[in-house]
């Protein structure tokens, strides 16, 4: 079981990047994923998250109307689509699958709730 987070990199302010989360060993089909981001010195906090069913979504309020989080199960991967990146965005950002679970909705806290976690995108923006 494994979760391969991908798609960081250095972008100008007021640029995008779209990070996949890809899963191998199973199928994220089942399970919300949540997006998560460390900034230097800082602790792990909940950016956004999806839900394993009806595809119902959660933005923390410093991402909202800039991120985009979207499903491909087809595909087995999880995208982060941001947008308007900010210098205060820069994080290494990691993606967790919760589950497998038939909830609605989804949650970025606690973070213990998550079961799986991949391994961390750097996401650098320059001002």
């Amino acid at each position: 079981v494994q979760l391969q987070a991908s798609g960081g990199g250095l972008v100008q302010a007021g640029g995008s990047l779209r990070l996949s989360c890809a899963a191998s060993g199973f199928t994220l089909d089942g399970y919300a994923i949540g997006w998560f981001r460390q900034a230097p010195g800082k602790e792990r906090k909940g950016v956004s998250c999806i839900s394993s069913v009806g595809g119902s979504t959660y933005y923390t309020d410093y991402v909202k109307g800039r991120f985009t989080i979207s499903r491909d199960n087809a595909k087995n991967t999880v995208y982060l689509q941001m947008n308007d990146l900010k210098p205060e965005d820069t994080a290494v950002y990691y993606c967790a699958a919760d589950g497998p679970t038939g909830d609605p909705g989804c949650i970025v806290s606690p973070q213990s709730e998550y079961d799986y976690w991949g391994q961390g995108t750097l996401v650098t923006v320059s001002s």
